[in-house]
């Protein structure tokens, strides 16, 4: 069973599996209702979609999964028939938003609670992670003089956008898009279909980019493309680079 409400990025929030699961319909009805309903959910804030990996018996799959906050997903409720199990559902979920809330609120510092040395404590590590991130820059600023070769390269990869196509990859590493998925095939990056494996999702090496498309015989679907991060470009780049060579 999914978890009703969870914290992400210190916010409570459900998801389109919870909903689903909660109210006894399939997912796939459920984010199809999201989509349809986008641009109303976003009077609320931007909904987040990531890729999310399952087990079927066929093997694992990728699958979409909507995640929504309190006034989104009290929203898409609205739009559901009622039923027993929807109206029991909303309570249940009104309920588990509240009790996540007072978590966060019981959990986070009273400054008006703090002494005097919590006060100094807190200004401390405030300093010493200035100091760590000063420290951190100057490096950087050193590495960058050390890789003066590879300016031409980091700087291609800073005005690329933070994902672009396999085949703009390519191009930016001197190579063919047919050549370069064979590679990421071969480095264990993406499946015999071409879709990224969810733990290079998570690494922030590879996304995706879904569009549907209408299909002659079976109506509109829905494609998914494997895009490179500027993070794994650069990754990318020195894989290539190691594992070819003669080619510089």
């Amino acid at each position: 069973m999914q978890s009703l409400v969870i914290k992400q990025n210190g916010c409570p929030v459900t998801t389109s599996l919870a909903i689903a699961d909660g109210i006894g319909n399939t997912h796939k009805t459920v984010i199809q209702l999201i989509r349809q309903n986008t641009v109303d959910l976003e009077d609320f804030g931007r909904v987040a979609f990531e890729m999310r990996s399952f087990e079927t018996k066929g093997g694992s799959q990728n699958r979409e999964v909507a995640i929504l906050n309190e006034q989104q997903a009290t929203l898409l409720l609205t739009y559901m028939r009622n039923n027993e199990t929807v109206k029991a559902f909303k309570k249940r979920l009104v309920k588990a938003f509240f009790e996540m809330r007072d978590q966060l609120h019981a959990s986070a510092p009273n400054i008006n609670q703090l002494s005097k040395m919590d006060i100094l404590k807190l200004a401390m590590e405030s300093e010493e992670q200035r100091l760590k991130l000063e420290q951190t820059n100057k490096q950087l600023s050193q590495k960058v003089e050390q890789d003066a070769p590879k300016v031409q390269f980091a700087e291609r990869v800073y005005i690329s956008p933070d994902a672009i196509s396999v085949g703009e990859a390519a191009k930016i590493i001197g190579t063919g898009q047919r050549r370069l998925f064979d590679f990421l095939r071969n480095i264990g990056w993406i499946s015999r279909r071409n879709e990224p494996y969810q733990q290079k999702i998570e690494q922030g090496l590879l996304n995706v980019k879904l569009s549907n498309f209408q299909h002659p015989e079976h109506g509109l679907k829905q494609s998914v493309t494997t895009v490179v991060t500027g993070k794994g470009l650069t990754k990318l780049k020195q894989l290539w680079d190691e594992e070819h060579p003669q080619l510089h």
